[in-house]
């Protein structure tokens, strides 16, 4: 009895004397938001005395019943490096603290894109020796209800063994920043690939908002491993009813061979990712097979495989032999086949694709998916057999609204910042009308619980990419998505990056980011920092129909308007009737208005510029090389404006 209660004794001393513990953020080699209150946070026993010390600063605060506690330092001009002390029944000290501007970075793969992947990157990461740079990776992490602290994450120097893993945006965003201030720059990059902007939504928002509290009410809060068991019943019933089989790896070393029977595997397009076809969000791994006849003349020789782009991780096989393996979705596959492998008649390209999160499959240009062999070349695009073998356990960050604002925006509030990066939207283009809703929500979901008011919001509007081919004539996703974005601009204190004349129609994400970086650091120069200068192209004011002529002014046109185009052609631009069929229209520059006709179009109504998925031949800008945003001068029905969303439950 004795020995029991000097145990009992011994566990409640052990947690009556839990330490102060401090949120992740909060470590070795971190910025500090300059000229703001400075919030510092975090855990100790319920009522203990907790001091905190920062230069020449101290603060004191009692814990409150539940151990946390908060303290507001005062603001604090640029400099450091500083120590920063807490102090309750044990002492941590923060080291090697700078004070400067903060900038949170968002959104899914093109903010979440590294500088190691970037144009240059050689020259980049050699040139990156900037120890006043500091970039603070979180750890990518899931949540049905918000959390307290971070998964994981830490602070890292920009230096060249740290920078290859930065966020490009975030990295030439904050190289441009110092270069004008001087000062030290903090980069908080928290995003995730392939995310819908649902996911880094509160649920509070959505229960305050007319479009979506219908929606949220039908949505249960659920724990990640009961949601995760859910969803792979869901998916796995769903995708054993397409391929007629179980999803099991039983069989899978068979699947590489020559002979194997894939007859009755279903089929689905390459390139082109399984997103946008029957595999939905599928993240796993899945195997393709596609057999093609090669000559006699060919045959026993060397050749050349190319399959494109395939996300994540590839293993390809020619005849059951393997051949060659990637991983890195940004990377072209070309892989040599020996000599003697290829065979006279029927031959087997088999290729096992490891899906981790975002879209997955064989991506890309159709002209770089092709075998070429020593007399001829055989295309590869078209229909591919495919088995999925496994499906990876992990909910899907898009399963559910939330789920990263829960695990990944929660837990920094209320860090003191300057402002947010976003470059997001490709996730959404299906449901672009929408957007023009869930957009701003999101905005001001963050700034509402952040209570620093609306602070800088700054966005990468979408780049050129011709994902379905989208125009005038079909309709464009893409186009709507980029008009929901320019729409957003309409919230206070918000900003645009146009990179229409940056992007690649082949590549959802071009690596030219040190040219987003630039803009989105123009518009913050020039509205937060009082360096006065040109940080946007054109945008569509207003329009005048004169005869067959529709006269269009604009906003932002700095020195004036320009275009590049060596022949003096202005492209881009669409005209259309009430009939609302568009041609392709005559356009000219005077007096720093754009004047559009078509003889084809006798009493036009309306004009497109850049409505297109792949809008890369638009060339109008001002004279200080800011590109115009697309636009159009209709509000006729979207092709999108039906898609809302929802969550399978």
């Amino acid at each position: 009895m004795k020995k029991s209660f000097f145990f009992l004794f011994l566990l409640v001393s052990f947690f009556s004397n839990a330490n102060v513990r401090m949120p992740l953020l909060f470590s070795d080699g971190m910025v500090l938001q300059r000229n703001k209150p400075i919030p510092v946070w975090g855990w100790a026993d319920a009522n203990e005395k907790v001091e905190v010390r920062f230069n020449k600063q101290t603060k004191t605060i009692t814990a409150d019943a539940t151990g946390k506690w908060m303290v507001k330092l005062d603001t604090e001009k640029a400099g450091g490096p500083y120590e920063l002390s807490i102090i309750g029944k044990n002492k941590i000290v923060i080291t090697n603290v700078l004070v400067g501007e903060v900038w949170i970075c968002s959104g899914q793969s093109n903010m979440e894109f590294q500088v190691s992947k970037t144009m240059n990157s050689e020259k980049e990461i050699n040139d990156s020796n900037y120890p006043m740079i500091r970039h603070f990776g979180v750890a990518q992490d899931l949540s049905g209800f918000p959390k307290e602290d971070l998964k994981g994450g830490k602070w890292a120097v920009s230096n060249k063994e740290n920078v290859g893993d930065f966020s490009a945006v975030g990295y030439f965003f904050a190289k441009k920043l110092y270069s004008e201030l001087k000062i030290p720059i903090g980069i908080i990059n928290t995003s995730w690939g392939g995310t819908n902007v649902e996911t880094w939504t509160s649920r509070e928002a959505f229960e305050n908002s007319s479009e979506f509290k219908n929606m949220i009410a039908n949505v249960p809060q659920v724990d990640i491993d009961s949601l995760s068991k859910s969803q792979i019943e869901l998916i796995t019933a769903k995708i054993e009813k397409i391929q007629g089989s179980k999803v099991t790896t039983i069989e899978e070393s068979l699947f590489k061979e020559l002979n194997f029977d894939d007859n009755k595997w279903p089929e689905m397009k390459a390139p082109e990712l399984w997103e946008s076809q029957q595999l939905n969000n599928l993240d796993g791994m899945v195997w393709m097979r596609k057999s093609i006849t090669v000559t006699k003349e060919d045959a026993n020789k060397k050749a050349l495989l190319e399959l494109a782009k395939i996300d994540d991780q590839d293993f390809a096989y020619i005849n059951g032999v393997l051949i060659g393996t990637t991983n890195n979705y940004t990377k072209k596959r070309t892989y040599q086949i020996p000599e003697g492998l290829l065979k006279e008649g029927k031959n087997v390209i088999a290729i096992k694709i490891i899906d981790n999160t975002g879209g997955g499959g064989i991506y890309g240009d159709t002209s770089d998916l092709k075998l070429t062999l020593q007399n001829s070349v055989i295309p590869l695009s078209g229909q591919w057999k495919f088995n999925v073998v496994q499906i990876k356990s992990e909910v899907s960050p898009n399963g559910y609204p939330s789920l990263l604002y829960n695990a990944m925006i929660n837990p920094l509030i209320p860090y003191a910042f300057q402002g947010v990066l976003w470059y997001q939207g490709e996730a959404n283009v299906s449901r672009s009308k929408q957007y023009q809703i869930a957009f701003p929500l999101m905005i001001n979901d963050w700034r509402t619980k952040w209570k620093q008011g609306d602070f800088p919001f700054y966005f990468v509007q979408l780049s050129t990419f011709d994902e379905f081919g989208g125009n005038s004539k079909n309709g464009s996703r893409w186009a709507e998505l980029r008009e929901a974005q320019t729409e957003t601009l309409k919230v206070p204190n918000t900003g645009m990056a146009v990179t229409t004349d940056i992007g690649n129609a082949k590549d959802i994400h071009p690596t030219n980011k040190q040219d987003v970086g630039k803009r989105l650091a123009a518009i913050a120069m020039n509205n937060v920092y009082g360096k006065k200068m040109i940080y946007s192209g054109p945008m569509y004011k207003s329009q005048e129909i004169k005869g067959n002529q529709i006269i269009l002014t604009f906003e932002n046109i700095g020195s004036g308007l320009s275009f590049t185009d060596s022949n003096g052609n202005l492209k881009g631009f669409e005209i259309a009737g009430a009939d609302k069929v568009f041609y392709v229209a005559k356009a000219i520059i005077k007096d720093n208005k754009v004047i559009v006709s078509s003889e084809k179009v006798p009493n036009p109504v309306a004009v497109h510029y850049g409505w297109a998925d792949d809008d890369t031949e638009i060339n109008l800008f001002n004279k200080e090389e800011f590109p115009a945003s697309p636009f159009r001068t209709d509000n006729w029905e979207m092709i999108t404006a039906n898609g809302k969303y929802n969550v399978s439950k």
